[in-house]
């Protein structure tokens, strides 16, 4: 009997030690699947798209701005001045105020002669400032001394000004941003603006349109700073993003106050007032530049993403060049912004200059999505 016990207790600890060793043969299976398949297709997601996981959790960690105080906007070519004051609630002065146009300029020739175009008629002085450094330090040319020949119809208005970049590597780009809008600030005060006159604070593809700027010239009774609401193009105007570009804004000029900024600077919103047109360029290069050149260059995360054929199915498809998720601050906006651009068929309501020079400008507008090389 004893030895049929002791017998019977082996045999209940071999099994016991065929288990345990099942259970770490077990485990180390499982410890090999999550140190080298789990953990590395983890890391290696967070990689890629670290950004759209934070983006799309975006709603979560981070409330939406304060929201603008919208206002309408009235107008019709054949309703008067004096009518179209009245609707906004403002009067009609005795003369208008004197408009300076300031932009800083990097390369975008196109979208600069369409700008200017579309408000030269209400622009007492067109003041432009260029440097010979992008926002990331990289040496450029001065594009537009190089091609100002080519904007002879502003010459008598023009203030022209040339800074020298800083080129300090490895700098955030916003710092050389804001040194080069305070050179802007100081061509300012060389151009002549005075008190009350109006400021336009836009970048080059920010475009007012010319009523928007004759309305807030004629009339007594806006905010002395206006945010003007855009609607926002990708590529050109085939691709309507949204209705939501808000940094332009037109000032009622305050010596030792006003400073040229691209931020919020008023709680105002004046509905539908042009056009911004984001990376609407014509050559390959052109994006391929700016991509390297403005302030969110760390977006550029990959360097197949500058690569010439990538780029342009992307323009024709309508898709981020960044390949990101849109920034939006709720579930529902950002859903329902995912995924390419829809193509629009319209040119209707389009800067007028344009229009009248279709065949030059043909790759800004619907069906035309093809870039040159170069």
């Amino acid at each position: 009997m004893k030895k049929s016990v002791v017998r019977f207790d082996n045999l209940k600890v071999v099994s016991r030690m065929s288990r345990i060793r099942s259970m770490i043969r077990g485990l180390d299976l499982k410890t090999f699947i999550v140190l080298f398949v789990i953990l590395p297709a983890a890391i290696a997601g967070i990689y890629l798209h670290g950004q759209k996981v934070t983006y799309f959790l975006r709603p979560l960690w981070q409330s939406p701005p304060k929201p603008f105080i919208h206002m309408p906007h009235y107008y019709h070519a054949n309703v008067s001045m004096e009518s179209l004051c009245s609707l906004h609630g403002w009067k009609l002065r005795e003369y208008p105020r004197r408009v300076y146009d300031a932009v800083l300029f990097s390369n975008e020739i196109d979208m600069l002669t369409i700008r200017w175009k579309e408000l030269y008629p209400y622009i007492t002085q067109f003041v432009l400032l260029e440097s010979n450094s992008t926002f990331t330090s990289i040496p450029k040319k001065l594009n537009f001394a190089i091609n100002r020949d080519k904007f002879e119809f502003i010459e008598p208005r023009l203030t022209y000004g040339t800074i020298g970049g800083r080129f300090k590597k490895g700098e955030n780009p916003f710092v050389e941003e804001a040194y080069q809008r305070v050179g802007l600030d100081h061509l300012l005060r060389v151009a002549g603006i005075e008190d009350d006159d109006l400021l336009i604070m836009s970048d080059v593809d920010e475009i007012p349109s010319a009523h928007t700027i004759d309305l807030l010239r004629w009339c007594d009774g806006p905010p002395p700073i206006v945010h003007l609401n855009l609607n926002n193009y990708l590529y050109s105007f085939e691709f309507n993003l949204d209705h939501k570009s808000w940094r332009a804004s037109v000032h009622q000029y305050q010596k030792g106050t006003t400073r040229y900024v691209h931020y919020r600077q008023s709680d105002y919103l004046l509905a539908d007032s042009g056009w911004h047109c984001s990376f609407c360029f014509r050559k390959i290069s052109d994006f391929v530049f700016k991509m390297k050149a403005y302030s969110h260059t760390d977006r550029v995360r990959f360097s197949h993403y500058l690569d010439p054929k990538r780029i342009q199915k992307v323009i024709c498809n309508g898709a981020d060049l960044y390949d990101m998720l849109p920034e939006e601050y709720t579930f529902r906006e950002l859903i329902g912004k995912m995924g390419p651009i829809p193509h629009s068929y319209s040119a209707v309501h389009l800067p007028s200059y344009l229009l009248e020079n279709a065949d030059k400008y043909r790759y800004l507008l619907p069906g035309n999505c093809v870039r040159e090389d170069g």
